[in-house]
């Protein structure tokens, strides 16, 4: 069922309070002008969806087995992910389900977190052990197949990019084309990139602390292997769950820079997670079609080499 916008609801109210004055033909031309204001409301985004961020932590591996966060994404037309889960273990339990993920027509992407715990949310960036972990963790790679990036990470002060373990893991990422999936801010999203010029860099949240839209735009000029994920980014709709004109205008204009997500970063996350893709779809079906499906799926299959689905 179509969903009306508080514009096209207000101006039916108007239509309805003037049909007993209105003469035939004005009667028939504001009822028309309705129906295209309603018709103009564009239907959710159908097809399928990449979850570019998503994590399966320890928290949630105690609550949600893994046949239950796959039906999860099988019910809400999600067909392949980025797993990434504090610890690894998570991940790895994904990868290791080839069955489930296989009947459930999800493709599972590991990448490798930093944290064994949440004591390395803090430090990771100058610690040797966290470099030594991902080289052991790339060298043992998982059932699904090899990694294929690095993160999520944080850095909650944007002069620690220049930490030596932060430079080291970009240009071991940059060497070996393992993509980076980085919380971080504008500032360090420049550090960084200076490390390792040519990383394909997946911005989460495309600044979640709210960096203005012209500042993305000249940070996806400046850099053509930036990507921005959109879970969490402030502005991205408005109060309706729609698409801010200011950010459609945004993805319109870099249809192939954006990727969605969930960031089940709680396990509150888990619980609505249906929910979250739901709201995802909304304000993806005000975009051109042919947008909307590069944004939900395309760009981050075609990262990974992954095929369309069969259904």
């Amino acid at each position: 069922m179509s969903l009306l916008s508080l514009a096209a609801r207000m101006r039916i109210g108007r239509a309805r309070a003037s049909i007993g004055r209105a003469s035939p033909r004005g009667l028939i031309a504001t009822l028309a002008g309705c129906a295209l204001a309603a018709l103009a409301q564009a239907e959710p985004y159908r097809g399928p969806l990449f979850d570019a961020h998503l994590h399966y932590n320890v928290e949630a591996t105690a609550v949600y087995p893994v046949e239950d966060v796959l039906a999860r994404m099988q019910r809400a037309g999600v067909r392949a992910i980025v797993a990434n889960s504090r610890p690894n273990d998570g991940t790895k339990s994904l990868a290791a389900a080839k069955a489930q993920a296989a009947a459930a027509g999800v493709t599972v992407v590991p990448f490798i977190r930093l944290y064994r715990n949440r004591a390395d949310y803090t430090g990771w960036f100058g610690d040797e052990t966290i470099y030594a972990m991902v080289l052991s963790e790339l060298e043992r790679g998982t059932a699904a197949g090899p990694y294929r990036g690095i993160g999520e990470f944080h850095l909650y002060d944007s002069a620690n990019a220049n930490g030596a373990v932060a430079k080291k893991l970009m240009q071991l990422a940059q060497a070996r084309q393992l993509v980076v999936l980085a919380h971080v801010d504008d500032a360090a999203i420049d550090l960084l990139m200076a490390h390792a010029p040519e990383a394909r860099v997946i911005w989460a949240h495309t600044g979640i602390g709210g960096v203005a839209p012209e500042r993305v735009r000249a940070l996806l000029d400046r850099y053509p292997t930036l990507m921005g994920e959109l879970s969490y980014r402030p502005g991205l709709t408005a109060g309706d769950g729609r698409l801010s004109p200011e950010w459609k205008g945004m993805l319109t204009a870099f249809p192939e820079r954006f990727l969605v997500g969930s960031d089940t970063w709680i396990n509150g996350r888990w619980s609505a997670y249906e929910d979250l893709m739901r709201a995802a779809r909304l304000w993806l079906g005000d975009l051109p079609p042919a947008v909307a499906e590069r944004i939900a799926w395309r760009n981050g299959a075609q990262i990974f080499g992954i095929a369309d689905p069969a259904n």
